[in-house]
């Protein structure tokens, strides 16, 4: 049975490339790039999944909505 480390590069069949954040035994989980985080039978997905040599996507910033400003506000409220 393959290894996949925590932040190994891997590609399944299904979703794609993504990134293993945890592995054991019994379980993997990998946060694909198109498809979100996933967790798996390791035995089970062990033969849908290769490694890949890719570097690891840069994470995306959550972007936060603005506040509106105070002047706008209460020229709204008049």
């Amino acid at each position: 049975m393959a290894n996949f480390s925590q932040g190994a590069q891997v590609e399944h069949l299904k979703f794609g490339l993504g990134t293993v954040l945890s592995s054991s035994d019994e379980r993997i989980v990998i946060k694909f790039d198109d498809h979100g985080e996933k967790k798996f039978v390791t035995t089970m997905v062990a033969t849908s999944l290769k490694k890949s040599d890719r570097q690891p996507p840069a994470e995306k910033r959550a972007s936060r909505a603005r506040k509106p400003k105070a002047a706008a506000v209460a020229t709204a409220q008049a």
